[in-house]
């Protein structure tokens, strides 16, 4: 039975730890899709900590955009995360905060019409101050905006605080 999950949350919440537990609770060989480019040595090294955090059990995939490409039925997985994801298409797509909602949101209703559980960890960027650059500010918007479509269509939804998870949905 297809279940859909958003765990969201600020930077260093506990998201992704909390996300993977739940993962292994529901399997022991959960898949692990990971959205991430590398921009640059720090964020490489940011991946590997999160690389060396899962253990064997998990099957790794990283995918930028296409997730849609894997067919993954009844399978537990984990997507981390949708900010990166979102990112990917936002800057492929010059800036077009229009076009890349549209298309993440396409590729979003692919992926999840297959019956699997997916496991969805995205950030709340926009609980900060508004931005005086404007390509933040339109990358905030397209990335509310498309929190706001996942939560419409999850089952459930935690927002983590100080690694508490807080049900909202």
């Amino acid at each position: 039975m297809k279940r859909i999950i958003l765990i969201t949350g600020g930077a260093r919440s506990g998201k992704s730890t909390y996300a993977e537990n739940l993962a292994l609770s529901f399997s022991p060989n959960p898949i692990y899709l990971a959205t991430a480019r590398i921009w640059d040595e720090e964020f490489r090294k940011r991946v590997i900590h999160h690389q060396e955090r899962r253990g064997p059990e998990w099957t790794n995939i990283e995918e930028e955009k296409e997730l849609s490409r894997h067919q993954l039925e009844g399978r537990i997985i984990l997507i981390d995360c949708i900010t990166l994801w979102c990112t990917n298409f936002f800057f492929d797509l010059k800036s077009d905060t229009d076009r890349a909602l549209a298309a993440a949101k396409a590729e979003f209703d692919r992926f999840t019409a297959q019956d699997a559980t997916f496991i969805f960890v995205t950030n709340e960027i926009g609980l900060g101050g508004t931005s005086d650059n404007e390509i933040q500010r339109k990358f905030t918007d397209m990335q509310g905006w498309m929190n706001q479509y996942i939560a419409a269509h999850a089952d459930e939804v935690f927002l983590m605080v100080s690694g508490i998870p807080v049900k909202i949905k």
